[in-house]
């Protein structure tokens, strides 16, 4: 299963590419949101099956994509990141769509959890 990692800060990206690796996810990253509609944009079978996106990043966040995203692909499951996991920021995370919503810092066995847990979700569905 490819998962997309969109995270302006490198030290989380690295880490969620080895944490999910190591699972045997395909892990595609993305330093910002426009890199990542560049990469939602190649589409076809490169697309991926689940997408793991932060919210407060320059230029444009993480609500923000999730909205650009949604409006192309309704089914496709993301799963929001925040390091300021405020109420207000996990109920607009699920108005727009968030399969779910996990905090930062995070475990590695947290993140999996999240991602597997998401991903059965996303089977289930198809």
């Amino acid at each position: 299963m490819k998962i997309l990692v969109v995270d302006d800060e490198g030290i989380v990206l690295s880490s969620c590419r080895r944490i999910l690796e190591a699972d045997g996810f395909e892990v595609v990253m993305a330093a910002s949101v426009d890199e990542a509609l560049r990469v939602l944009g190649a589409g076809g079978d490169n697309l991926p099956a689940l997408l793991l996106i932060d919210v407060k990043m320059p230029v444009h966040d993480g609500m923000y994509l999730m909205q650009k995203v949604k409006a192309k692909h309704p089914q496709m499951p993301v799963i929001v990141m925040s390091g300021y996991p405020t109420e207000e920021t996990v109920q607009t995370a699920g108005h727009f769509g968030a399969a779910t919503f996990i905090a930062k810092p995070f475990t590695p066995e947290e993140l999996l959890d999240t991602v597997r847990t998401v991903a059965e979700k996303g089977k289930r569905h198809e």
